[in-house]
């Protein structure tokens, strides 16, 4: 069962997602009690790899208002799970010209928090203008659909 808690729908419009993997995070707990609130924006973050390990990087993480919020590091690292050969796979992959790593998806899986990465390929301008012609001439589709109904 899972339950979503917030979706990175930048990544789906600017990037071309070329392989997708589960991965999980480390978090504190006050960081848990702030994503079961949905206070997160994964918008500009990213995966950086250091020392054969995956790291979230930008993700924000909004404090309670319990707590004090000049303690708390809202956009600190943090260390993602996941297994050994495929950081190996995305390190190869990296190396190439426009490719990277980010989030799309922060969601509950039964009692864990959950983070689909995926390898990403930057889109082109024109490939970015043709996905906005293909929304627009479906949503008129659909909006032609519900008069005949």
């Amino acid at each position: 069962m899972q339950r979503l808690i917030t979706k990175n729908k930048k990544a789906y419009f600017d990037y071309e997602i070329l392989t997708p993997f589960e991965a999980g995070i480390e978090l504190k707990g006050y960081e848990v009690k702030a994503l079961k609130d949905g206070k997160v924006n994964l918008k500009w973050s990213f995966i950086s790899i250091q020392n054969n390990d995956l790291l979230l990087k930008w993700c924000h993480i909004s404090p309670l208002s319990s707590l004090p919020k000049n303690t708390i590091e809202s956009k600190r690292e943090r260390k993602l799970f996941i297994h050994k050969k495929d950081i190996f796979f995305l390190s190869s992959k990296i190396k190439e010209a426009w490719k990277t790593i980010i989030p799309l998806e922060m969601y509950f899986s039964w009692n864990l928090i959950k983070l689909k990465i995926a390898l990403v390929q930057g889109k082109k301008k024109y490939d970015k203008k043709q996905t906005l012609k293909e929304r627009s001439m479906d949503m008129e589709a659909r909006i032609q659909m519900k008069k005949f109904i």
